[in-house]
């Protein structure tokens, strides 16, 4: 850091010196434009490269700007720096004014609407021309008088470059304080910024505000250099390079600003010979950038000069640290009666619930029971419905997540949501901080920034959960189990009134399980109650004092772990009940169609499924049953290339399927159902089933959509009608009906029966033996494990991505195994 600091002085003193001795004003106008565009290109890199928003009408606030201060200094004879900070100011509140509507929208939307918003400003300054004096713009601007001496343009420029190595040296002071982390927090992730107290908004206005101000800056020193401002000086043109001046020198780096804005300034000079092909070389230059230092050209000083000393958190972890429970008032939470439906589906139906402090309550059910619903009305990213949710004296019911988060309710997600672009100790930087991050002059100034060594406090924390890391990883390049414990640990700095942790086991080894069940336990004991959502039933019914189980949003039972294992409506809904008899002799001379040798895949480092085995036979229906979480889905993403394997083969007809893409997969004859059945909603049922036939060359759709429609006739009468109109059982007719359309060879069906009633779940396994007895390969993967057994001529049990136990649909009926994976007995 003293190496980089002493380079900026260096660099400085040379700006310096070259604004001094220039020999002309051709120079002093080149120093002068380079200052600028950095003054601008700093204010931009704010918005895009800490906040991710990106701008394409900065032209615009830098008109603003360099008007405001012109119009000033002109027709009131105000002196350079009372209009250039009124040009700020205004500037400023113009971005908040713009920033306040427009970010309520985001990636190319919120581009459209800056690219207007520059149209507008152009617009206006061609137009009002008793202001602005229209295309004829606005001459003999003042300059700055230094050291009370006669203005003079190189004193403008002196000025200017000194102000673009204080806004450089701002940029960097703001990324190390808590400003900064919560731009960047907000980009990574705005759910998980706003479970930590963060309001999005607010974030995102002051950073366009910000990056406003600093353009206005460059603006009012653009009109001063200049003498002359005009719109043909704010146009789309110049926006485009202010952006280009960001990505070419680094997105989110303070030295970028400078080094984009020395080239882009000086390019042009250089091929000042070929005007009328800048923009084409400008193009060619940023895909250059792209293609070659993707992340600008100042990246790798980055990594040489940001690269501070490992630390690691305490070797012994305290028995509790004080900043978990600093917030502590043993407040017990109450659910009565909470509900909620989407559309026609009642998610969560009239469940109530009591959680003391010290407990530990476990929410279980099958796929699409509402657990993780549930999660998000205690932690208001849903709204409630119907009923109260009541944390001690406070009323959570109707609260938004922001005020939620803010009472003191922390979560994790099932998917894990560090904001992997910052370190670990800077995520507990921003949970520790939240919504208190003191003026934004301050970060500007370097008062209130993170310190050079990480807070006692958090690591203590870190410590706690088990994390043995580098505090100062960047969260993006974290083990999976790391990610895990990182997350936690964030969630407890925020002193929890309420902890919710969805699936924090997933994903993990056995060994981690073991130490994860120690640390929620410690947890609970601290008198922080726990709402656990977890589908491995040995680390449920080990660690919890109450298990909740939920069924396509009913509450069906709640007791003690034991109590829960035995209840019979429990075993029904993992299990189903009353299964027809749908068995047929076992085939004779089976030969394999399809086999995965040693199947491992994931997504991005959480390893999912585990050395699978399984093979497939002609003309057989093969169903993989587990709990939630076990891979079964995972395992068909993986079969059809939706998801690269990380290891192992598949094979089909002999050939291996590794690396072919999914689009050809479908068309060797494996069609895939997926999970949700994901219908084209806006397209009719006779479109959809168009789309199932749309690799087929023959004469025979028409004949086999009559054919779908006998198969399933509640789709006869609706065959005109969007899909997305039709009932959550039509739709997986019609998802099946579309998967048939295709004459697959091997008909793959992830979770058919999720969400259907009981009597249109006995109906669909039903057609699916009839489609087994006509010959049709089936490989099956549902929630109804009795269902799925009854159907199935072989069966496979997955657990934790491994398949633990196989055989026929009759032997896997009566294995203890089974119910011992789902429930844990």
């Amino acid at each position: 850091m003293k190496l980089r600091r002493w380079i900026g002085i260096g660099l400085l003193l040379g700006a310096i010196a070259a604004t001094l001795f220039a020999p002309n004003t051709y120079y002093l106008y080149t120093i002068g434009m380079i200052a600028i565009t950095t003054m601008v290109a700093v204010g931009l890199n704010i918005l895009v490269g800490l906040s991710g928003q990106v701008s394409i009408g900065h032209a615009g606030f830098f008109a603003i700007g360099a008007y405001t201060a012109s119009l000033l200094m002109l027709r009131v004879d105000w002196s350079f720096p009372a209009a250039a900070g009124i040009g700020i100011l205004v500037t400023a509140g113009m971005g908040a004014a713009l920033g306040a509507p427009a970010l309520r929208v985001t990636g190319p939307y919120l581009a459209m609407v800056t690219i207007a918003f520059g149209i507008i400003v152009e617009r206006v300054l061609i137009e009002w021309v008793g202001l602005t004096g229209g295309f004829g713009g606005l001459s003999n601007i003042p300059k700055p008088v230094l050291f009370g001496l006669q203005p003079a343009l190189r004193d403008v420029v002196l000025i200017a470059v000194v102000l673009a190595f204080v806004a450089i040296w701002s940029f960097d002071q703001l990324k190390q304080h808590p400003w900064g982390k919560a731009f960047q927090a907000v980009r990574d992730d705005e759910t998980a910024a706003i479970s930590l107290g963060l309001n999005p908004l607010t974030v995102r206005v002051m950073a366009f505000t910000v990056s406003a101000a600093f353009t206005g800056l460059g603006g009012a020193f653009f009109a001063s250099t200049i003498g002359f401002v005009s719109p043909d000086s704010f146009t789309r043109h110049r926006s485009i390079l202010f952006l280009l001046v960001v990505i070419l020198g680094g997105i989110g780096t303070a030295e970028g600003a400078f080094v984009g804005a020395i080239v882009l300034v000086l390019l042009p000079e250089l091929i000042k010979d070929f005007a009328d092909y800048q923009l084409l070389v400008f193009g060619v230059l940023l895909l250059l950038t792209l293609w070659l230092a993707p992340e600008g050209v100042t990246q790798p000083l980055k990594r040489w000069f940001s690269q501070p000393s490992p630390v690691y958190p305490l070797a012994t972890p305290p028995d509790m640290p004080a900043l978990i429970t600093r917030n502590q008032t043993a407040a017990a939470l109450q659910v009565n009666q909470v509900g909620i439906q989407f559309g026609g589906v009642r998610a969560v139906n009239e469940v109530s619930l009591t959680v003391q402090p010290g407990m530990v309550t476990a929410v279980i059910g099958p796929n699409g029971a509402g657990k993780t619903t549930l999660l998000n009305l205690i932690g208001g990213f849903y709204q409630t419905q119907t009923g109260t949710i009541i944390l001690g004296n406070t009323d959570l019911t109707q609260q938004s997540d922001l005020a939620i988060a803010r009472s003191g309710v922390a979560r994790t997600f099932q998917a894990t949501r560090l904001f992997d672009s910052l370190s670990v100790i800077d995520n507990l930087r921003v949970a520790a901080k939240g919504a208190q991050t003191s003026s934004i002059f301050f970060a500007l100034v370097g008062r209130g920034k993170a310190p050079n060594h990480p807070e006692k406090t958090l690591l203590e924390v870190l410590s706690f959960v088990g994390f043995r890391g580098d505090v100062y990883q960047t969260a993006a390049n974290l083990p999976f189990v790391d990610r895990r414990l990182a997350e936690i640990a964030r969630a407890l700095v925020l002193g929890p009134q309420l902890l919710l942790l969805d699936e924090p086991a997933a994903g993990l080894s056995k060994d981690d399980k073991q130490v994860l069940a120690k640390l929620v336990r410690r947890i609970a004991s601290s008198g922080i109650p726990v709402i656990l959502i977890e589908h491995d039933m040995d680390l449920v019914m080990d660690i919890s004092d109450q298990v909740v189980v939920l069924d396509s949003g009913d509450l069906i039972s709640m007791g003690s772990p034991a109590q829960v294992q035995q209840d019979p409506a429990v075993l029904a809904a993992y299990l189903g009940v009353d299964s027809p008899d749908l068995t047929r002799p076992a085939l004779s001379q089976p030969y394999p169609l399809l086999q995965t040798k040693q199947l491992v895949a994931g997504y991005d480092k959480l390893k999912v499924l585990q050395a699978v085995d399984l093979t497939v036979n002609a003309g057989e229906l093969v169903a993989v049953i587990g709990a939630n979480g076990a891979g079964k889905s995972t395992l068909m993403k993986a079969i059809t290339q939706l998801i690269t394997p990380w290891s192992g083969d598949i094979i089909w007809q002999n050939q291996s399927l590794l690396g072919t893409p999914a689009h050809a997969i479908n068309q060797q004859g494996i069609v895939l159902v997926p999970e949700g059945r994901q219908v084209f909603k806006e397209l009719t049922v006779i479109d959809n089933l168009r789309l199932g036939a749309f690799n087929r060359q023959d004469d025979d759709v028409d004949d086999d959509i009559q054919k779908i429609l006998q198969r399933f006739p509640r789709l006869v009468e609706r065959r005109n009608q969007k899909a997305g109109l039709l009932s959550g059982g039509e739709q997986q007719m019609l998802a099946i009906g579309r998967g048939l359309m295709a004459r697959p060879k091997l008909l793959l069906l992830d979770e058919p029966s999720l969400g259907l009633a009981p009597k249109l779940v006995t109906d669909l396994f039903t057609t699916l033996a009839a489609l087994r007895d006509e010959g049709l390969t089936i490989l099956l993967v549902d929630q109804m494990a009795s269902l799925a057994l009854a159907v199935a001529d072989r069966a496979y049990l997955l657990e934790t991505g491994q398949v633990v136990q196989s055989g026929t649909g009759k032997e896997m009926q009566q294995d203890s195994q089974v119910i011992k994976a789902y429930l844990g007995v």
